[in-house]
């Protein structure tokens, strides 16, 4: 009996039932924010080339270069940089704040609350875009479909990874 209890305990505190190792958070939101931030900066950089928004892909450094840097390649590039370190941070934050929610709608509320933070109060006070009156509908629908899409994408993924308790079943437990 003895023996079955150190095992169990050794089992608790690095991996499941079926001995798979627990995800380390750390390192699974710095990964998730990464690509996150690659992959979805570049599509935000494909939508304001195609310009379906007038927001550019280094709006977030805008507040600390010059305009015409923003709006060369190398500031597309600095812009995409500063969106994955965004996205990395975003990851972290979700998963402190909504980590043990399951499902979509946690994800794409997330992403809405972080367009509504940087469209109707941040980014205007910061010259980050244009405000709100001036910035015009097709922008503001793309950003806002855009940003539900990263905040799902973030969310669904921790959800995915950090709720699948089914896969942590022990092997005989159906």
């Amino acid at each position: 009996m003895r023996k079955v209890t150190t095992e169990r305990k050794k089992h608790n505190n690095s991996s499941d039932y079926n001995g798979k190792p627990h995800t380390n958070t750390f390192s699974y939101c710095l990964k998730l924010g990464f690509y996150a931030g690659i992959i979805w900066g570049l599509l935000h950089w494909l939508l304001y080339a195609i310009k379906f928004t007038k927001v550019t892909p280094g709006f977030l450094i805008e507040p600390f270069f010059q305009q015409t840097f923003v709006k060369s390649g190398w500031g597309h590039f600095t812009g995409i940089v500063a969106f994955t370190v965004f996205s990395i941070i975003a990851a972290f934050i979700y998963k402190v704040l909504l980590g043990r929610l399951g499902g979509p709608w946690p994800g794409m509320f997330y992403g809405l609350v972080w367009w509504l933070l940087l469209f109707m109060t941040i980014g205007p006070v910061m010259k980050m875009m244009d405000p709100v009156n001036k910035i015009g509908y097709d922008t503001l629908i793309t950003e806002g479909c855009f940003f539900t899409l990263w905040g799902l994408f973030i969310g669904y993924t921790i959800a995915f990874e950090f709720t699948d308790e089914a896969s942590r079943e022990p092997a005989g437990a159906l």
